[in-house]
């Protein structure tokens, strides 16, 4: 049974093995191998193997090598990410793994940071936080669009030296208002008069 798209990507190796192709790079296993170096070699092959067969990763290239053939392997970003539509039809429980396979994912490359040994948070620019806002559709559709303008250039930056591989996560979605509701405060001028 072929495996649906949520699931061949939400899994933490494949998560890994897709990030790293991001930027239009094409890595051979030999090149993941040694980005993905806590990752079991057979492992990593067979999460591999189930991306070529789901479409995600293409072979760009193959040679000989001591006997063997070596790939160079693509990522195909049309595959290596959820339509709308089949977000839309995802259920509670779907959204719900997904999201654990992200933050598992994001919990995996902080501790990878921290396991360096030579932590230093303000040196390396690393950081974390959370900021709540009021805003209508309007406001927020703005800012969203605001983010990708400031993104979209450096996303497509070049590995070079003296660049460091950064990681921006983003999470956006409507707060808690006190009743679980999804509202807006009342103005001062709906206040009570004293």
């Amino acid at each position: 049974m072929p495996m649906s798209s949520a699931d061949l990507l939400l899994h933490p190796v494949r998560l890994r093995i897709v990030q790293a192709f991001l930027n239009d790079r094409a890595l051979t296993t030999n090149d993941l191998r040694d980005e993905l170096s806590d990752v079991a070699p057979t492992t990593l092959y067979r999460h591999v193997s189930r991306l070529v067969a789901g479409g995600v990763l293409t072979v760009e290239a193959e040679r000989r090598v001591r006997g063997t053939v070596e790939r160079t392997y693509v990522l195909r970003m049309s595959a290596a990410s959820l339509g709308l539509d089949h977000i839309q039809a995802m259920t509670a429980e779907d959204h719900r793994q997904a999201f654990t396979a992200y933050v598992a994912g994001l919990l995996g490359d902080f501790d990878r940071y921290l396991a360096r040994g030579d932590v230093d948070l303000l040196r390396d620019q690393v950081g974390y936080s959370l900021a709540a806002m009021w805003l209508d559709d309007a406001e927020f559709a703005e800012l969203r669009r605001e983010l990708a303008r400031v993104l979209a250039p450096r996303l497509a930056n070049p590995p070079a030296p003296g660049r460091t591989r950064r990681i921006y996560a983003r999470v956006l979605l409507p707060g808690d208002n006190g009743s679980g509701e999804h509202r807006t405060p009342p103005s001062e001028t709906d206040a009570p008069a004293s």
